[in-house]
């Protein structure tokens, strides 16, 4: 009698610029255990979050690991990092974990993974974080456009969505006047790119009061680590 199939158990990580996430998936994207979360280091080196992550990590069984980053990522190496370190660009940080823990390690841009866990698979979807920085995502037929830095493009009075939409900027200018720019930048968004969806995400989704159009979703900090496992269905 062939037995049941062992299920295959993830190790979600979110680094951020304000805080690290850690939570276990089965192969269902369901939850093995309670997220662990502790705030960002400061100075956020790449020794400093890694000593955090296995922290967090310790005691936890798993087979895999996906980790959202909060720069550009390429071939698992971390080109940029705007709200961490500058010892972060050109860094190997899935060899490092992978080598640790003896596991496959996929790291990708942290909005790439929250989209990752948020979006239908059908048509043009983007994901806008609102946190520390502004992240950006865009899938099409769910498939990844991958490192769209929106953050750093121009955006208005010669500043860019992330020094107008940035954590700094929402506490210089307080929540009704970051709101007011938040609605310019969801108009400028769907011209842009006129996407089927656009999912807005990160810790400052709680400070909005705008009535969003129809066609613009809120989707939960929990969508960040849940794309962990999407991200090894391609």
């Amino acid at each position: 009698m062939v037995g049941k199939k062992a299920q295959l158990h993830t190790l979600a990580i979110d680094i951020g610029g304000s805080g690290i996430k850690v939570l276990v998936l089965d192969e269902q994207g369901q939850p093995m255990n309670d997220r662990n979360r502790v705030e960002t280091p400061n100075p956020a080196t790449p020794e400093a979050v890694i000593t955090i992550i296995l922290q967090l990590a310790e005691g936890n069984v798993f087979d895999r690991v996906s980790v959202g980053f909060p720069g550009v990522v390429r071939a698992g190496m971390t080109e940029t990092a705007v709200n961490l370190h500058p010892d972060w660009i050109g860094f190997p940080l899935a060899n490092v974990l992978a080598k640790h823990w003896d596991r496959p390690v996929r790291v990708v841009n942290d909005a790439d993974m929250q989209g990752m866990g948020a979006v239908s698979g059908k048509g043009v979807e983007m994901v806008v974080t609102l946190g520390t920085g502004v992240g950006s995502a865009l899938f099409l037929d769910g498939r990844l456009v991958p490192n769209l830095e929106l953050g750093h493009h121009p955006f208005r009075k010669g500043e860019t969505y992330e020094e107008q939409l940035g954590r700094l900027a929402l506490e210089a200018i307080g929540k009704k006047r970051w709101n007011v720019r938040l609605e310019k930048a969801i108009s400028n968004l769907d011209h842009l790119f006129n996407p089927d969806w656009l999912y807005l995400g990160g810790g400052n989704t709680k400070k909005i009061e705008l009535d969003l159009p129809k066609n613009v979703k809120i989707v939960p900090n929990v969508a960040g680590l849940l794309g962990g496992i999407a991200l090894w269905r391609t």
